[in-house]
C-alpha cells in the first residue's frame, strides 16, 4: 500500500489509548463505528483533495504502527489486494463521556473490531467482524507505558488495545488472522455522531419495536429518520431488541452501514462544496490512522483506488464463533469454521458460502427477506489452554451474511 499513501503527521503518537483497566461501568456498552466513517470515507474521499487541505491534514492523528511493531509481521500484502484493520474505541474521555453512557476516563479498548479486506483488482471488499468478546492467545506486546507486557494463552480480542494501543491491537490481528494488517483506522463514539449529523441522518427500519434503556433507543416498529446521537444509540443497541447477543448488535451496524451509503450517495457532494467541507472536517476530526495513511492526500489515494468497489461489491461477515464453556459472556472461534474466511481471503479469494450461510440473524427483522433465516444457538464450545476453539458438535451462529445492498455507487 506504499504506492497509495504518502506519510502524514504523527503527533497522534501522543493520545492515551489505555491504561490499567478499570472496573466496567454496569451500564458501559459499545459501538461498531469506525466502518461506517470508513465508509464515508471511500464515498467522499475523491472530492477532498482541494479543500482547504491544510485543514484537512492538521486534523488527523496518527500512530507508527510499522515502527512499533518492525519486521516480525506476516510478509506485506502483494499485487494490489490490501488489508485494513478498522476499530471503534469506547473510551469515555472528552466529548465521548456524555455519549457512551458510562465512566469518562481515559482507559478504552476496541470496542469495534473489523477486517476489511480489498481484492488484488479492487473491484470488492469482505469485511469480517471479530466480536469484541472473543477470547484468542493475545501476544507479547509494549504497553503504553514503555513497558513489556507478557503474552497470555486467553484474552478478550478488544484487550489488546487496552494494554498496548493500537500497535497491540494490530499484532493481536495479525496472529489470528495470518495476515499483515497494511492499514490501521480508528473512530470513536463523538466522531460516528459527528459524521452522522454531517451528512443530515440516515433512515432505518424495524420490524419489531426497540426499547433499549441502556443504549436510550425507544423505537416503534416502522421507518425512522436518525440523528448522531441517535444513530449512535441504534449501533449500540444489543438488550432492547432479539436475544440481547452481541453477535445480534454487530447485525445492526451492518444495517446502519447501508442506510449510511444510501445517505451519503445522495448529498450529491461533488457539486456541493459546502456539504463536502462540512463532511470532510467531520471526517478527519474522528480518524486515528496509522501514519502512511495520515495525509488527506494518502486517504484520497485510497478511496481513488478502491472506488469500483460499490455496496453490491461489500460482503460483510461475522467471525463463526461459539460461547465459552469457561464463561458464557464470552465466546470461542470455532476452530475450523473460524479459519475459513481467514484462509480465503488470506488467498485473496471471496468468502466461503459456508461462512455466509451460517451468521446471525439482524434481531430488528423478524422476517429477513434477503437471505435464509435462522437464529444464534450458542452452543458452548471447549476452550483450551491455548485460547483456541475446538468443536463440540453444535452449530454456532447461523442464518445469513450481509451483502450491502442498495445506496451509493
Amino acid at each position: 500500500m506504499r504506492h497509495l499513501c504518502s506519510k502524514g503527521r504523527t503527533g497522534g503518537e501522543k493520545r492515551r489509548y489505555g491504561r490499567e483497566h478499570q472496573a466496567p461501568h454496569p451500564r458501559r456498552r459499545g459501538t461498531r463505528i469506525a466502518l461506517f466513517a470508513l465508509a464515508g470515507l471511500v464515498l467522499v474521499g475523491a472530492g477532498l483533495g482541494g479543500v482547504a487541505y491544510w485543514k484537512l491534514n492538521g486534523n488527523i492523528h496518527s500512530v507508527d504502527i510499522s515502527g512499533q511493531l518492525g519486521t516480525a509481521r506476516p510478509p506485506a500484502s502483494t499485487g494490489g489486494a490490501f488489508n485494513v484493520l478498522v476499530l471503534g474505541s469506547d473510551s469515555r474521555s472528552g466529548a465521548n463521556g456524555g455519549l457512551a453512557g458510562g465512566d469518562t476516563g481515559d482507559t478504552a479498548r476496541s470496542d469495534t473490531a473489523m477486517v476489511v479486506h480489498v481484492n488484488q483488482a479492487h473491484t470488492a471488499a469482505s469485511v469480517v467482524s471479530i466480536p469484541r468478546d472473543t477470547l484468542v492467545p493475545r501476544p507479547a506486546c509494549t504497553g503504553t507505558d514503555g513497558k513489556q507486557v507478557a503474552a497470555v494463552r486467553s484474552a478478550m480480542f478488544n484487550s489488546a488495545y487496552e494494554v498496548g494501543g493500537p500497535a497491540c491491537a494490530v499484532k493481536t490481528a495479525e496472529q489470528l488472522t495470518g495476515m499483515r494488517m497494511d492499514h490501521f483506522v480508528e473512530v470513536d463514539f463523538a466522531g460516528f455522531a459527528a459524521l452522522i449529523d454531517a451528512i443530515g441522518g440516515v433512515d432505518v427500519t424495524t420490524t419489531v419495536p426497540i426499547d433499549d434503556r441502556d443504549s436510550g433507543l425507544h423505537l416503534d416498529a416502522g421507518t425512522h429518520h436518525l440523528g448522531g446521537d441517535r444513530a449512535l444509540a441504534f449501533v449500540r443497541t444489543r438488550h432492547g431488541v432479539g436475544d440481547g447477543s452481541d453477535l445480534g448488535r454487530i447485525e445492526l451496524q451492518k444495517e446502519m452501514v447501508k442506510a449510511m451509503l444510501g445517505q451519503v450517495g445522495s448529498l450529491g457532494l461533488a457539486s456541493n462544496p459546502v456539504a463536502m467541507w462540512k463532511l470532510g472536517d467531520k471526517l478527519t476530526n474522528s480518524l486515528t490512522t496509522d501514519s502512511d495513511l495520515a495525509s488527506v492526500s494518502a486517504l484520497v489515494g485510497m478511496a481513488q483506488t478502491i472506488k469500483k468497489i460499490g455496496p453490491d461489491q461489500l460482503t460483510m461477515v461475522t467471525l463463526p464463533v461459539a460461547y465459552a464453556v469457561s464463561d458464557p459472556n464470552r465466546v470461542v472461534p470455532k476452530a475450523a469454521d473460524a479459519q475459513q474466511p481467514w484462509a480465503a481471503l488470506r488467498g485473496d479469494l471471496a468468502v466461503p458460502q459456508a461462512v455466509l450461510q451460517d451468521q446471525p440473524t439482524n434481531p430488528a427483522q423478524t422476517s429477513p427477506s434477503d437471505a435464509a433465516t435462522g437464529t444464534w444457538s450458542g452452543t458452548p464450545s471447549d476452550t483450551p489452554s491455548d485460547g483456541t476453539a475446538t468443536p463440540s458438535g453444535g452449530a454456532g451462529a447461523s442464518a445469513r451474511a450481509t451483502t450491502v445492498d442498495g445506496g451509493a455507487e
